[in-house]
C-alpha cells in the first residue's frame, strides 16, 4: 500500500461524492489541498476569492441552487471569522454548505499558536451556533468517512 497526502486524499474525496466546485481564499494551513485540486483540475474547479466571506457566500449560493452541499475552503483565524457570516446564512436558510478549515499543527495545539481557534466552540453547535456540525479531522484515514 503506497502512502497518499491527506490533501491530495481530501480532493479525491470530495470528487468522489460528485463535487465540480469549491470556492476559497488560498492559505498556507491547507496547501496540500490545493495541490490536489491542481492535481485534479480537469475533474473539480477551485475557484479563488478575494476574501473568505465572499467564498462562503457562493458555495451558500450553490447549495441553494443546487440542492447539494456547497463547499468552501479557508485557512484558519481571520479566514475562518471571516467566512462564519456565509455560514450562519446557511445555517439560517437551512442551505448545504461545508466549510473546511486549514488549522494548526496538531503538535502546536493549545499552545496558542497563530491564529489557533477552537472552531467547536466558535461555529457551534449549540442552540446559539452557526452550525449544525463541528468536526476536526486528526486521522487522515478518516477522511472520507468524514466527507462522505
Amino acid at each position: 500500500m503506497t502512502s497518499k497526502i491527506a490533501g491530495h486524499l481530501l480532493v479525491e474525496c470530495l470528487l468522489a461524492q460528485g463535487v465540480t466546485h469549491a470556492f476559497g481564499v488560498p492559505g498556507e494551513s491547507y496547501l496540500a489541498v490545493l495541490d490536489g485540486f491542481h492535481l485534479h483540475r480537469d475533474s473539480i474547479r477551485f475557484v479563488i476569492c478575494r476574501q473568505e466571506g465572499g467564498a462562503a457566500f457562493m458555495a451558500e449560493a450553490q447549495g441553494k441552487l443546487t440542492g447539494r452541499p456547497g463547499i468552501c475552503f479557508v485557512t484558519r483565524g481571520p479566514g475562518a471569522t471571516n467566512a462564519s457570516i456565509g455560514v450562519h446564512t446557511a445555517f439560517q436558510d437551512s442551505t448545504p454548505m461545508i466549510l473546511f478549515v486549514g488549522d494548526v499543527a496538531s503538535d502546536t495545539r493549545d499552545r496558542e499558536a497563530f491564529q489557533e481557534m477552537d472552531y467547536t466552540h466558535f461555529f457551534g453547535p449549540s442552540t446559539k451556533g452557526m452550525a449544525k456540525r463541528v468536526e476536526r479531522v486528526d486521522d487522515p484515514e478518516r477522511l472520507p468517512e468524514y466527507v462522505a
